[in-house]
């Protein structure tokens, strides 16, 4: 198999250590907040909410910019930087209100870096292996996601270390990543921009067809809550919380797999259908959320999960790049994490209403029912 660039290469090691830093914390966020801090799912959902959504509108502000100054390098190497310097400090919070605030800067760094990363994987490689690199990108992703609960499992099985001593301990990895951007990753040769052309927001000028892609994945995302969500679902039908982080690694081992499997299925067979089936198997896996409460299901359950989102995740980037002309790919790929960011926060705390007042079988059939909406307007996309 034909080699990957080293740029993509090290942005994909890059967001390994960048995950390892970050999950082994978010597994515990929730048990941090509902233990040690007091809070409740409400809490849960406008933490969460408020900062997917902050990424989402500054990953379409950078993407913007980054197609302006045609550079993505800096953009990158500050978002990796804020997040891993913003991440750690939650182990100091004596308040569920500064973990929102500390979550919302580390998404500020994640907003920061999105589009224009992506934007440079794309430019990066043939537009024929886009499926192959953005699944070696997110496989990455996820083995960082796995080693990162394992990190933290290890190290409260096996040390004296609180939660709050694992958090700030997460900011190791969070060094590495930044340091392999500063010195591994640079800028792909950018091709000249037409004359005619101006890089602005509205997306009507961008392709029809991603614009119809737009709408069904926000429908999509209002359904599709954090997997915060899911992790308490573990905990409240008795998982520990060391089993809990372990848990959540077994589930991003699974979505690596999947996430390389799936990019050579994009590459070959199209983006349509891996993105389609996705979409469903999300909703029925949603909908048996609702339906069980037992451990042993909810547990198949989420390792299933894992691979459905491992399957969506590239060959969504995929399209993206398909979809967005080269001098655009910034705010194509900025419009995408926006609509899918900014549906986070009333998705999360819908989700938290739900799950307090009706209780969390309610939650689980709304968004089952939101994800089947959503896959029928894709289904629906105007072929090329």
């Amino acid at each position: 198999m034909k080699k990957l660039p080293a740029t993509v290469v090290a942005l994909g090691l890059a967001s390994l250590f960048t995950d390892l830093s970050s999950e082994m914390i978010f597994p515990l966020l929730p048990i941090f907040l509902a233990e040690t801090l007091g809070a409740g799912a409400i809490a849960l959902g406008l933490v969460e909410g408020v900062a997917n959504s902050t990424a989402a509108l500054l990953k379409l502000a950078s993407g913007y910019w980054t197609d302006r100054v045609r550079r993505r390098k800096p953009f990158v190497l500050a978002g990796y930087g804020i997040a891993g310097a913003a991440r750690p400090l939650i182990g100091l919070a004596s308040s569920w209100p500064w973990v929102a605030v500390l979550r919302f800067s580390d998404r500020v760094g994640k907003g920061l870096r999105g589009a224009p990363r992506d934007a440079l994987i794309a430019e990066s490689i043939e537009p024929d292996r886009r499926g192959v690199a953005f699944g070696y990108h997110r496989a990455m992703d996820h083995a960082g996601a796995a080693l990162g609960p394992l990190a933290a499992a290890g190290l409260l099985l096996w040390t004296d270390l609180s939660l709050r001593g694992v958090f700030l301990a997460a900011a190791i990895p969070a060094v590495a990543a930044f340091l392999l951007i500063a010195f591994r990753v640079r800028d792909a040769d950018q091709a000249p921009r037409p004359a005619t052309r101006r890089t602005s927001p509205p997306p009507a000028r961008l392709d029809r067809r991603f614009r119809w892609y737009l709408v069904s994945l926000g429908l999509f995302s209002l359904g599709a809550a954090s997997d915060a969500f899911l992790l308490l679902a573990l905990s409240l039908a008795g998982l520990s919380p060391a089993a809990v982080a372990g848990m959540w690694a077994i589930h991003n081992i699974v979505k690596m797999g999947a996430s390389l499997l799936a990019g050579h299925w994009s590459d070959r067979a199209g983006r349509r259908a891996p993105i389609l089936l996705g979409w469903l198997a999300h909703g029925l896996i949603f909908a048996a959320f609702a339906w069980f409460e037992s451990l042993t299901p909810l547990a198949i359950l989420f390792v299933a999960y894992g691979a459905v989102q491992g399957v969506i995740e590239p060959a969504e980037m995929a399209l993206v790049a398909d979809l967005a002309p080269r001098d655009r790919s910034g705010a194509a790929f900025g419009w995408r994490h926006m609509v899918a960011g900014v549906a986070a926060l009333p998705a999360s705390l819908a989700f938290g209403l739900l799950w307090d007042q009706l209780g969390a079988s309610a939650a689980f059939w709304f968004g089952a029912a939101l994800a089947g909406a959503a896959s029928v307007g894709f289904a629906a996309l105007p072929r090329q």
